[in-house]
């Protein structure tokens, strides 16, 4: 029994240090290849800079990336959520499926002149026509995964199992009215056959190439509200004849920072973000309002903390508006979910991200990413990736500089080819998180300066 148990401990040994040298072998020829290939990348993503367009409008992008990728030889589908690419690449091993997504919109943001392929394109945005810009670094993010499919197709035949690419529209929203992004792509059965892991990347300013992780929570839950106080018109030389929609509006957006401080348990999470992003009312310096609406976006780091907070703004504001005579009408709109990283895969992968590159640690953002419907079902890894100084992510001031594609494109090919061989060997895919189940606090140090200007991108 002892001599079966010896040979069998052999055996697998032996069978997981042949596919460490299929995997060092393969990676080694990636990162021969992968200069040579800076070059196109770098041409698709000023094309597609050149060239933006807003979400479920992305024609012009989805063509590009799907005459590409069956140029590589993959199997491509089209036609979901509006505008999106799917790409699938069968190694010729066998072995786990993974996902990894890029995202193609742009902002409605004018750029300004300077660059030789700077933006100049417009749109209907809102009713408004608007400038339209890449100003969060999608053009990036696609020429990078292209760059990843293009030589990751090369070496199929050293590949073990499958890689869906995800080129998405709509992170930045749909349209009013219509649906769109990952949540529609999930809708129409993007995850029916689930991957056992989902990557993704995203641009943000920082270092050249500079790597950062949060080892669980990643991103924020972001919703909208919009209230709408109801007072009485009046001359305002004479208020006391009506009731001030504009006192009361400010006592609710005040009322509404103690929630953070002196109403959540800050023992337990972060604080929730209360942002009020428009005031509204009024038609002349000498008429009391008779209504003022505020509108703005909630940020919760915790799924428990969601509904808690929202039912306290409400509360507060129809309290408020109430005790002055006014009304309050509070009205609220379900966003992105709070996104997390998988711990077991950040554990096991985090020792290959740091090969590429310093990993800066990050405890998470704020902002928002509709990645997280991903990471709700399927285990994740999200990383920040540093393009230069400039402008924050949604600014006409942000910048990618090119230098930072290969990296990123390297982190992505070293991921993905370790967790492929790693799972082949019988290493397996970590557990599944509940669909809304927040991780622990960050068991990392103190996010260092890279680290938090890339995470304040995204949403």
């Amino acid at each position: 029994m002892r001599k079966l148990l010896l040979t069998t401990m052999l055996t697998a040994w032996a069978a997981a240090n042949a596919h460490g040298q299929d995997a060092n072998a393969l990676l080694a020829r990636l990162d021969a290849a992968l200069p040579s290939e800076a070059a196109e990348m770098t041409a698709w993503r000023h094309d597609i800079h050149q060239h933006p367009e807003l979400g479920n409008r992305e024609f012009r992008t989805s063509a590009l990336v799907a005459q590409a990728l069956r140029e590589f030889g993959l199997e491509v589908q089209t036609g979901l959520a509006h505008t999106a690419v799917i790409g699938t690449l069968r190694g010729g091993l066998p072995g786990p499926h993974v996902a990894l997504r890029a995202e193609m919109d742009a902002l409605p943001v004018t750029e300004p002149a300077g660059l030789p392929y700077a933006s100049t394109a417009t749109a209907v945005y809102e009713g408004k026509q608007v400038g339209v810009m890449h100003a969060c670094g999608h053009d990036a993010h696609v020429a990078i995964v292209l760059g990843v499919a293009k030589l990751l197709a090369q070496s199929r035949a050293s590949l073990p199992g499958t890689v869906t690419f995800v080129f998405q529209p709509a992170e930045e929203g749909a349209p009013d009215g219509e649906e769109g992004g990952a949540a529609l792509l999930l809708k129409q059965g993007l995850l029916k056959t689930k991957p056992d892991a989902f990557f993704g990347l995203h641009v943000g300013p920082g270092p050249v190439g500079g790597l950062s992780l949060s080892r669980d929570r990643v991103t924020a839950a972001s919703d909208t509200f919009r209230v709408t106080v109801q007072g009485k018109q009046s001359h305002a030389a004479m208020p006391w004849y009506g009731v001030d929609p504009v006192i009361v509006a400010a006592q609710i957006a005040l009322a509404w920072q103690t929630i953070p401080s002196r109403q959540s348990d800050l023992g337990r999470n972060p604080a929730p973000v209360i942002t009020i992003g428009k005031i509204n009312g009024g038609v002349r310096t000498n008429i009391l309002p008779d209504s003022v609406l505020l509108e703005g976006t909630l940020r919760t780091p915790a799924a428990e903390q969601r509904a808690d907070t929202i039912a306290r703004m409400e509360r507060s504001a129809t309290a408020i508006a109430q005790s002055a005579g006014a009304k309050a009408e509070f009205k609220w709109e379900e966003g992105y979910p709070a996104g997390a990283n998988n711990a077991t895969l950040v554990a096991k992968l985090l020792p290959v991200l740091e090969q590429v590159g310093p990993v800066a640690m990050s405890s998470g953002s704020y902002a928002a990413d509709d990645f997280a419907y991903y990471s709700r079902s399927v285990p994740s890894f999200f990383f920040g990736l540093g393009t230069g100084p400039g402008g924050s992510n949604h600014s006409p001031q942000f910048k990618v500089d090119d230098a930072a594609l290969p990296v990123g494109a390297r982190a992505l090919l070293h991921l993905l080819v370790s967790h492929q061989f790693d799972v082949a060997s019988g290493a397996g895919a970590p557990p599944r998180q509940q669909a809304g189940a927040t991780a622990p606090a960050a068991a990392g140090g103190q996010p260092s300066a890279g680290a938090a200007s890339v995470a304040r991108n995204l949403h």
